[in-house]
């Protein structure tokens, strides 16, 4: 992976306008040493930006998420500005997961962000065969926030359908559900799949960068 480490004292005229606008998140959180980022891999910033905003102001107890990296610091800063709440990150790529970790250590937030090591394994979803993260080490808590930014879509067909089956029973009433790629055919197909399966679930797109798709899976919805 290549890996710039973005600050505000290393701005110059030439950055684009996705590092300047990482860079003016991070400043918002206070995350002024530096933001590991990878062009390819980390979040763009205007899907950054709405689950910052969300964590910020519905201060979730509880939030997981599927893959790990940019997203992980900022919602950790999050929780640690909150003064409560910890996140889990899945994490099925041991070189992410060292580097998030190193990361979440070198700002201090070792207490608000866990990244666990979930090799993928196989489940059985409504007799289709699916490769996603291992679950036995996530704790097993109510789920206030879920961001989906994994597994690749590249390693199977509806990659990221898993999620919400395998952790509806976990999602609080008032959760909600934020993925990552929602513009991706493969995407939109999910969140279908997913209005399918689970009859009242409210859907908004937002066409971001990647595209966002926010679900509220749940009964108790705004």
């Amino acid at each position: 992976m290549s890996v710039n480490y973005l600050a505000s004292s290393l701005r110059s005229p030439g950055d684009g306008e996705r590092e300047a606008a990482i860079i003016a998140l991070g400043e918002r959180l206070g995350l002024r040493q530096g933001l590991a980022y990878d062009r390819d891999w980390s979040a763009a910033p205007d899907f950054l930006k709405p689950i910052v905003e969300y964590a910020l102001a519905a201060k979730p107890t509880t939030i997981v998420e599927c893959g790990s990296g940019l997203t992980t610091l900022m919602l950790a800063r999050c929780c640690a500005m909150n003064e409560r709440g910890e996140m889990f990150s899945l994490e099925n790529g041991a070189e992410f997961a060292a580097k998030t970790r190193g990361e979440i250590e070198r700002y201090g937030l070792r207490g608000h962000a866990t990244v666990i090591d979930a090799p993928l394994t196989e489940y059985l979803i409504a007799g289709q065969a699916y490769r996603w993260y291992a679950m036995a080490d996530l704790p097993v808590r109510s789920i206030d926030m879920l961001v989906i930014d994994g597994p690749p879509g590249f390693i199977q067909r509806h990659s990221r359908y898993p999620a919400l089956p395998l952790l509806f029973d976990r999602l609080a009433d008032d959760c909600v559900v934020f993925m990552d790629d929602a513009a991706r055919p493969d995407e939109r197909e999910i969140v279908a799949l997913w209005q399918a399966e689970f009859l009242g679930i409210k859907h908004e797109y937002v066409a971001a960068e990647r595209g966002c798709s926010i679900v509220w899976p749940r009964r108790k919805q705004p």
